[in-house]
């Protein structure tokens, strides 16, 4: 069974709510699932004036445990294009992760969420990228055999490198039914692909001269 972190930060629940739809997908897909959340670095009056929703049940990950998982999907919304601080910082903590080569070979993916619909959310999914290929990490998209993805008669988000949803400029707009199902769709996309990277340990075939795989 492939064992997989979805590992978000959402100061206003969007991108939270997104996660547990990644989740489910990868649950539906046969895989061991825990959702953990980075920690918020806002000042907590500050934060609460700001309307942050503080309450979330998700515990905190900590960097050392990355490598106990055989896929990392990330998810965190998008601050002038690029990852929020916050999601920046747990990252900065890796150091020693990345210089044992701890997670080369492990699967990494990404959802975001932004403002508006055109906000930067490839930008910031494509700057996760960047920093799982860091890593070593094996990148899985969301491909266009989900349907979602080409919907033409709504607003919507959903792009090939992950999914994602559009918050509104208050944050008013929940993620839609088409954007929640892009994500249940890469959760279950990732979990087939990382199970058969867990299980293709095969010895390779004497008789063909290669490996199975």
């Amino acid at each position: 069974m492939a064992r997989i972190l979805v590992l978000y930060y959402s100061m206003y629940g969007h991108v939270e709510t997104m996660a547990g739809a990644v989740a489910e997908g990868a649950r539906s897909a046969g895989a061991e699932v825990a959702i953990k959340r980075v920690q918020e670095l806002v000042p907590r009056e500050v934060a609460e004036k700001a309307g942050a929703r503080l309450d979330q049940p998700a515990p905190e990950a900590s960097p050392q445990e990355l490598d106990g998982y055989d896929a990392i999907i990330v998810g965190c919304p998008t601050r002038y294009g690029r990852m929020a601080a916050q999601m920046a910082q747990f990252w900065d903590q890796t150091g020693g992760l990345w210089a044992r080569g701890a997670l080369i070979g492990k699967v990494g993916s990404a959802f975001s969420s932004t403002a508006s619909q055109h906000g930067g959310q490839e930008t910031t999914l494509m700057a996760i990228h960047t920093m799982l290929l860091h890593h070593g990490m094996v990148l899985v998209g969301l491909p266009y055999s989900a349907p979602g993805l080409t919907v033409l008669d709504e607003v919507s988000g959903g792009t090939p490198y992950g999914a994602t949803t559009i918050a509104g400029g208050r944050g008013e707009r929940q993620p839609s039914a088409n954007e929640l199902e892009l994500a249940r769709f890469q959760g279950r996309h990732v979990a087939e692909i990382t199970a058969r990277l867990v299980g293709g340990h095969a010895t390779p075939d004497a008789g063909a001269g290669g490996s199975p795989l």
